[in-house]
């Protein structure tokens, strides 16, 4: 196996020109950011947090003062309502176990849509042993949850709803202050929890405004480190807590904390913030400029997911018909370009997209999906190289499937 990854890297020498879309998976942190990462290392603020010596009260203050500046750009002000923990998957898994362990007296249903992300949906099955039953709300061809089945479905039972601000794959979003709105008119009891990662740095967000009970945001899906996420917890729920281990800063998630990932995920924080509008004008205008050649150049292709503004400017998702999407990745990957088929979570299952499969996608289709998401890094230079190769990957394997079908 590591010699064929040894060959399969080797067959890169030589490439010219680099582009990575594949920011759904990981990302690279540009300098500026581990520049403000490094010093935390051993020169500054290196210390346990809740040690009494420079070095901890240093960490302690650095750590309040990113809770205090990721709060202010969700909308909320109070720095206690920010939990750090080691990325989305961590958040999403205190914020659902926590909060239905909390209400469990008052019920055992948790609702969630058909798209949820991946952690969302294992947490949510694995609750099953617990007495929990989950019902799914079912989304229309763009993505969008019906509303009206979740105000079908929540009742006096129902102890938790969660649903993404925005879809991780196909990039809808979501209308969530109307689903908060339907949800507690039903049932005022029922807590709210999104998964605000592909939301967060590239739509308006406001926890305030929406009225959620939680939300996570992640840090490398805007550039930042991995390894690091946050969990916002409105004042005044107290969330079981779902681990043991040493007391930190925080009250929710025991151990010590990073605090050069925090500062890492701050500064991503801040610069996806800075020229918010500027930033994400710019990454709609290369992604649409992505999308328009691909639909208008390469026949037998199906944009999935929504086309106007209810799409993250980041996202792009296209099913390449008679073309199988992991085939398709390492092609592109011999040219310089890195995308993905599917996600991170799914594609090593060979099984296709749930998300796809919830929009009304074949498994044909779904197979042949492939995935890219656009940075403020990103140039239109390399859009340009990605629209010049990209068709000519299609061409070669389909050319390859065409010769090898048995009619």
């Amino acid at each position: 196996m590591v010699e064929n990854v040894k060959e399969l890297i080797k067959a890169h020498e030589g490439i010219k020109h680099e582009v990575y879309l594949d920011n759904e998976n990981s990302t690279i942190v540009p300098n500026e950011i581990l520049e403000t990462m490094l010093p935390y290392y051993n020169k500054r603020a290196y210390g346990n947090p809740t040690l009494t010596h420079k070095p901890g009260w240093e960490a302690f203050e650095t750590i309040m003062k990113s809770a205090q500046k990721i709060s202010e750009y969700i909308g909320t002000k109070i720095l206690e309502e920010i939990t750090f923990t080691p990325g989305a998957t961590e958040a999403n898994n205190l914020a659902i176990i926590g909060s239905t362990f909390l209400k469990r007296n008052n019920g055992k249903k948790i609702v969630i849509s058909e798209i949820e992300p991946i952690n969302v949906l294992h947490v949510s099955e694995m609750l099953k042993k617990y007495g929990f039953s989950i019902v799914k709300i079912p989304v229309d061809s763009k993505g969008f949850v019906n509303l009206e089945r979740l105000s079908e479905i929540v009742d006096k039972e129902t102890v938790l709803v969660s649903i993404a601000a925005a879809n991780n794959e196909i990039g809808t979003i979501q209308p969530i202050k109307e689903a908060v709105k339907i949800v507690k008119d039903k049932n005022p009891n029922t807590l709210f929890h999104t998964d605000a990662s592909d939301a967060y740095g590239r739509i308006p967000l406001n926890v305030r405004d929406l009225q959620v009970d939680m939300a996570t945001v992640n840090s490398y899906k805007i550039l930042g480190p991995r390894g690091i996420g946050a969990l916002y917890c409105r004042e005044g729920l107290e969330l079981e807590k779902i681990l043991e281990g040493q007391i930190g800063t925080q009250k929710l998630w025991p151990g010590i904390e990073n605090t050069p990932l925090i500062v890492g995920f701050t500064k991503a924080s801040e610069l996806a913030f800075q020229d918010f509008k500027l930033n994400v004008d710019y990454m709609t205008r290369l992604r649409d400029k992505l999308m328009k050649g691909i639909l208008d150049d390469l026949p037998d292709v199906k944009l999935n997911g929504p086309k106007n503004e209810k799409r993250t400017p980041d996202n792009l998702n296209i099913s390449i018909l008679r073309c199988e999407g992991e085939a398709l990745t390492i092609e592109m990957s011999l040219r310089g370009i890195y995308i993905s088929s599917g996600s991170a979570c799914s594609r090593r299952l060979l099984q296709p997209s749930h998300v796809l499969v919830a929009i009304g996608r074949k498994y044909s289709e779904a197979h042949g999906s492939i995935l890219m998401k656009i940075t403020r890094e990103h140039t239109e230079e390399d859009i340009s190289y990605v629209l010049e190769e990209l068709p000519l990957a299609v061409k070669r394997l389909r050319g390859i499937v065409g010769s090898t079908r048995v009619e």
